[in-house]
């Protein structure tokens, strides 16, 4: 080989290894941090929730030297992405487009359209989005449908049909007790849900197995989720004769739903679920006129793992809020961190076939999800000995409970309780006979 021939060999082995080095500098300077965009709508509750159970987990894991990135400790941080969700599909939309370039990852949502058009922005980015809130079984459905495009979308909450599952169990538990104690035997219920997109599987489903669990559904009523009265709802409800209200509520309606239903006493259960009733301040809210509410939720003061009660207890320490079941985040997290480690990397890709093999026990309860090949691909997997979520209620003096499980496929969480008829119902009933 001729001097000249060699001096340009080196001179092209120094280029390719400056660049190799340049590359290898650039991955440790690159990232910094682990950018996570919480999206939700910051101005209501659910977008405070998402917001706090994120902020919990990310000072936990940085306080113990962050996330272990191809064997570099790396701090995690959080992004907040104002979504205006509630209120704007479009703002929804602009704000994940806006936010995709910025953050590694995304997780949070409430409502299902504005989670629907916010999937596919980010999915357009290649962006691992963890559903936290929005319930639509539709979000999973695409991931089994089209699972390249869909792929980078996994859900922590459980979706909308097994919500209605666990919803019904709970309707024919209270049915039996209005049997058993008011000696009507085919009570007559009402559905008063949500005018939304996430609501409507849960309303058909009251519709269709009512009558067939030996009750009598006399009427839907749909007010707007953001509505301030449901006065002239309730006074239909009362006057159609029923005894028991199911309610599907995420909305700030759901306040007003609670302190009106106590305030005219209206002689029917009001079961089912109310996003707002979650809330620590719903019994300041509703001036204390919201006790014997029920609602359903992702955690509560029952023992679902070792987890439960440390994460409630800290939670309520510090924000002196309780955790509804957006800040399901702080499992988020969590659940991202050891996928993040078990692939070694940042990439999408390669996240995604870790995530797909999570088993975590989290705050929230066992989370396992569904494969690939599963109609809810990606979803949180439903059932004894994995999710179960839970249903609370409100007693006299604020006091909240957690009144299912109870005995269901033999699940009765430490700390649980008795669903209980609200007094002044069961005064009406028995005067009326």
């Amino acid at each position: 080989m001729s001097k000249k021939n060699f001096i340009s060999l080196v001179s092209i082995c120094l280029l390719v290894l400056g660049a190799s080095w340049g590359t290898v500098e650039a991955r440790k300077t690159d990232v910094k941090t682990i950018k996570i965009g919480v999206a939700g709508p910051m101005k209501f509750t659910a977008g405070e929730n998402h917001w706090r159970g994120a902020i919990m987990a990310r000072d936990e894991i940085n306080k113990a030297g962050g996330v272990l990135v191809g064997g570099v400790k790396t701090p995690i941080e959080l992004v907040k992405v104002e979504t205006n969700e509630i209120l704007s599909v479009s703002d929804a939309i602009l704000s994940i487009e806006r936010a995709a370039e910025k953050v590694h990852f995304f997780m949070g949502t409430k409502r299902s359209e504005s989670a629907l058009a916010m999937q596919d922005v980010a999915m357009k980015h290649k962006k691992i989005f963890i559903g936290c809130g929005a319930a639509h079984p539709e979000l999973c459905v695409r991931v089994a449908k089209n699972y390249d495009k869909f792929k980078y979308y996994f859900r922590v909450v459980i979706n909308s049909a097994y919500m209605g599952k666990i919803l019904f169990l709970h309707l024919g538990d209270v049915a039996k007790i209005v049997r058993e104690q008011l000696g009507i035997e085919k009570p007559k219920v009402a559905v008063l849900a949500d005018k939304l997109k996430w609501a409507d599987p849960v309303v058909k489903a009251v519709e269709t197995n009512a009558p067939k669990m030996g009750m009598e559904l006399v009427g839907v009523w749909r007010p707007s989720a953001t509505a301030s009265d449901v006065t002239a709802e309730l006074a239909a409800i009362k006057d159609s004769g029923a005894h028991i209200i199911f309610q599907a509520v995420s909305g700030p309606m759901g306040v007003a739903l609670g302190k009106q239903w106590g305030e005219l006493e209206i002689p029917a259960a009001l079961i089912g679920g109310n996003a707002h009733a979650i809330v620590k301040t719903f019994w300041e809210a509703t001036g204390g006129h919201g006790h014997y509410v029920t609602t359903q939720t992702g955690i509560g003061p029952v023992k679902l793992t070792e987890k439960t009660m440390p994460f409630w207890e800290g939670f309520v320490k510090r924000f002196n809020a309780f955790p509804g079941y957006e800040s399901v985040t702080y499992d988020a997290v969590y659940i991202l961190k050891e996928a993040i480690e078990r692939a070694g990397t940042l990439d999408s890709n390669d996240v995604v076939l870790e995530l797909e093999k999570t088993d975590y026990s989290g705050a929230f309860g066992r989370m396992v999800f569904y494969p690939r090949d599963h109609k809810f691909a990606h979803d949180l997997k439903f059932g004894p000995g994995y999710n179960t979520w839970i249903l609370v209620q409100w007693r006299d003096g604020g006091k909240l409970v957690g009144i299912w499980p109870y005995g269901w496929e033999g699940i009765t969480y430490e700390g649980s309780e008795k669903y209980v008829l609200p007094p002044w119902m069961v005064k009406y009933w028995k005067k009326k006979k």
